[in-house]
């Protein structure tokens, strides 16, 4: 049986560390880490994200605040509005929450925060500094910082002579992934839906980490005997046994025929998700200490 690799236990660990550095800083600095929130329209999911981080960066003590935008909201007063943070000395950190409505460029917006400010890891600049191995000064997209940590937790901080593969090519999570395996001195392969063979791939890995958005796709003789399995995947699927009209979460793993090849897995939930708000309450601290010319704590 595999091993969990317990996100939640490790996001709190992060969480405190936060915490205990945002302290710090105040008592450095008189400096209080500030973070801005931005979403427009009433989308369920987007509320729940929104709310979700605004409550973490109070229980860290940041300075938080939130933008609420009207669904109609026109692009140029999206791009003012940012300006403006980006201007604001008490906000260090500035998170559009996405999808943002048809109307509106998501590139162009994303592009307009502050590289300095971009607690999400979106910018080109942050994307291209990790992409040149610069992470020590990026800004890492939080759902792969986060799952690196959890991979460090279990292979260490030196990866040479391991065989990673990444399932999913994504911007967000897929490619900065297969970046921050690389400067761990992995061998990487990022894999996808054109991939030739897909699971005689999987086998081949000592980390793999799926990121593809479908559910359970990934299946349980694809695992590498003692891998370690990171499953970014959250899907809702039909729970008939709880009731009609129910739902569960799962990944994008297979996880009960995963756990009987695997060495260690992430569950889902409780895996990689509960890092993904850790590590954006970490960005946004880092980002308050650079500002204020003190060293941040590392994670």
């Amino acid at each position: 049986m595999a091993e969990l690799i317990e996100g939640r236990k490790v996001a709190d660990e992060v969480v405190a560390t936060v915490k205990e550095g945002a302290e710090s800083l105040r008592a450095q600095a008189g400096v209080v880490p500030g973070i801005a929130v931005v979403i427009v329209g009433s989308d369920p999911a987007s509320q729940v994200y929104v709310a979700s981080k605004s409550r973490k960066a109070k229980e860290c003590g940041f300075h938080s605040v939130q933008h609420e935008l009207a669904e109609d909201t026109d692009e140029a007063t999206l791009l003012t509005l940012i300006a403006d943070l980006n201007a604001d000395p008490a906000i260090h950190g500035i998170l559009v929450q996405l999808p943002l409505p048809a109307h509106i460029d998501a590139g162009r917006v994303i592009q307009s925060i502050d590289p300095d400010k971009d607690v999400d890891g979106f910018h080109f600049i942050n994307v291209g500094k990790l992409s040149t191995g610069e992470t020590d000064s990026a800004f890492v997209p939080c759902t792969p910082a986060g799952s690196m940590i959890l991979t460090q937790r279990v292979r260490g901080h030196d990866l040479s002579g391991l065989n990673a593969v990444v399932v999913g090519r994504s911007n967000i999570v897929g490619k900065p992934m297969a970046n921050l395996l690389l400067a761990a001195n992995a061998t990487v392969t990022i894999a996808h839906s054109r991939t030739r063979d897909l699971a005689a791939l999987c086998r081949t890995a000592d980390i793999l980490v799926a990121a593809v958005g479908r559910p359970q796709m990934v299946e349980g003789d694809w695992i590498k005997p003692g891998a370690t399995v990171i499953d970014v995947g959250i899907n809702r699927i039909p729970a008939p046994e709880k009731g009609e009209g129910k739902t569960r979460l799962v990944g994008d793993v297979d996880f009960e025929a995963a756990c009987a090849q695997a060495g260690s897995i992430t569950p889902v939930p409780g895996g990689v998700g509960p890092m993904t708000i850790a590590m954006l309450m970490a960005n946004t601290l880092v980002s308050a200490c650079r500002r204020a010319g003190v060293a941040a704590p590392s994670f």
